[in-house]
């Protein structure tokens, strides 16, 4: 069954062998029900075809179906699916068994159909429902209105502002797309894909200069550590940081070292600001690029990468007081066009 499971058969066959084996290993009804939407009468009926044929038990009978679509029938189908809002598989087969008592023998019978409809398989894409375009919008303008106010000093070296993020890393992270010989694996030795390090990274507004830290997780603790690090780079400057909403950004021991830090200070003297953007918009972020561009440098080398060891210190090499500059970190200049 298990074998069987993994074969990736056809999604009716794959449900029906997924409800029996979970009753098998001893999983409730009412489970299999919320998980696969079969009924207990139904996984009983499939477990007794089973029981009596095995795994033939199971699969779809195509005997006595058509296997093709007139012209008509095919224009009808293609029409049909470009008026769908999403795609699976088993509604297509549905639709062709129902409407036009029509069941292929090969899948790609059904893929092409598909492709004829000018759907094609792709991966999906994240969005967040709480992004709020008009608050990601009013934020950047407020941080270029600050820059602008406050440039004679960034320029003169009084006021360093960074845009500060953090990544964690991950050994897993040096696999993706390569090239290779079409009839030979890419194969990358890892022993846990799961190990895992934490990077502090601040982008210097008026330089460039990235600065890196490595921690062994990102919390309150680390988070100060890394601002008294950059005050170690920049001893001459006042502190500003753009960062995003992590908990341990605004933990109570950060805000009880930022107020030491300017306690008896105007604002404008602050030692250290800190300014949150826009919630739920990473993409505000210059040094997600930077973690991006990282990443992406690991996997063209990933040859190297024999230890997490060689990884981290890759992506360090890569990183570390290194200049970067790409549209992103621009677009807070005054005057500057958005590119979100």
């Amino acid at each position: 069954m298990t074998r069987f499971i993994e074969s990736n058969p056809e999604p009716r066959e794959l449900t029906r062998a997924l409800a029996i084996k979970m009753s098998l290993l001893g999983e409730n009804y009412q489970k299999i029900q919320d998980l696969l939407g079969m009924s207990k009468r139904r996984v009983l009926f499939w477990k007794k075809r089973f029981d009596a044929s095995g795994i033939n038990g199971i699969k779809l009978s195509y005997k006595g179906r058509k296997s093709y679509l007139t012209a008509e029938q095919k224009a009808e189908t293609i029409a049909w699916l470009q008026s769908q809002n999403y795609y699976l598989l088993s509604e297509l087969f549905d639709y062709l068994k129902v409407n036009y008592n029509v069941v292929y023998k090969s899948r790609q019978s059904y893929y092409n159909l598909l492709s004829q409809a000018q759907i094609s398989w792709k991966k999906s894409q994240k969005i967040n429902p709480k992004y709020d375009w008009e608050l990601v919008k009013k934020k950047q303008q407020e941080i270029r209105d600050f820059l602008e106010q406050n440039q004679a000093e960034i320029e003169s070296g009084e006021l360093s502002v960074f845009f500060l993020d953090e990544c964690h890393l991950l050994w897993g992270d040096v696999c993706g797309y390569v090239w290779g010989k079409s009839n030979e694996r890419i194969e990358i030795p890892i022993l846990n894909q799961k190990e895992r390090t934490t990077y502090f990274g601040a982008v210097d507004y008026l330089t460039k200069e990235f600065i890196v830290k490595e921690y062994s997780a990102g919390n309150g603790e680390h988070t100060i550590d890394f601002i008294k690090y950059l005050q170690s780079l920049r001893k001459k400057s006042r502190i500003v940081i753009f960062w995003d909403g992590a908990k341990y950004h605004s933990s109570a021991e950060v805000k009880k070292f930022l107020t030491l830090q300017n306690e008896g200070l105007e604002k404008s003297e602050w030692k250290v600001y800190c300014e949150k953007l826009a919630p739920n918009a990473p993409e505000q972020n210059p040094v997600e690029d930077i973690w991006l561009q990282a990443k992406n440098f690991l996997r063209k080398f990933w040859m190297l990468c024999k230890s997490f060891q060689i990884v981290k210190f890759l992506f360090t090499f890569f990183t570390h007081l290194q200049k970067f500059d790409f549209p992103k970190l621009r677009e807070y200049e005054p005057g500057a066009s958005s590119l979100l």
